[in-house]
């Protein structure tokens, strides 16, 4: 059986809930990630954000203020308002394939990964799409030799 242990991103970034929605932006942008686990003094998980959380509470690219003025908005505005608190989880030897199939039913993009109380890491839809890819690539090697092998 393949667990999500075997899938999951471990390098995990992380933000407190007191950080603001500027510096929540700022991490996504430049990590490349659209998840974030909020942990707390101790590095406990208390919740999650994601980047459509994030674009909710954003000041609109259609307000008329600068990008100067939006920045210095959403530097007041703490994540703890806007991040869900209320977030399903799974261990870290769940199978992968319960995990991708509860989160295409409930159309979760994550599940944050645990051993025991501690988080370990994060499963994304783009863990799923990176295995795809490697899939169909060992896939094509495959019948690539099979079709030399054969002629």
């Amino acid at each position: 059986m393949i667990t999500v242990k075997e899938l999951m991103s471990n390098e995990l970034y992380t933000l407190k809930s007191t950080n603001t929605i500027h510096q929540a932006r700022e991490l996504m942008l430049k990590k490349r990630v659209r998840h974030v686990p909020i942990v707390d003094k101790k590095g406990e998980f208390v919740g999650l954000l994601t980047k459509h959380d994030v674009l909710g509470a954003s000041v609109s690219a259609l307000a008329d203020i600068n990008d100067q003025e939006r920045n210095e908005l959403e530097s007041n505005i703490p994540i703890s308002g806007i991040m869900m608190t209320k977030v399903v989880f799974a261990e870290e030897d769940t199978s992968l394939l319960e995990a991708a199939r509860f989160m295409l039913k409930q159309k979760q993009g994550c599940l944050p990964i645990f051993r025991g109380s501690k988080l370990v890491g994060i499963l994304t839809e783009a863990d799923f799409v990176k295995l795809a890819l490697q899939l169909m690539e060992e896939s094509t090697k495959y019948e690539e030799i099979n079709n030399e092998s054969s002629n």
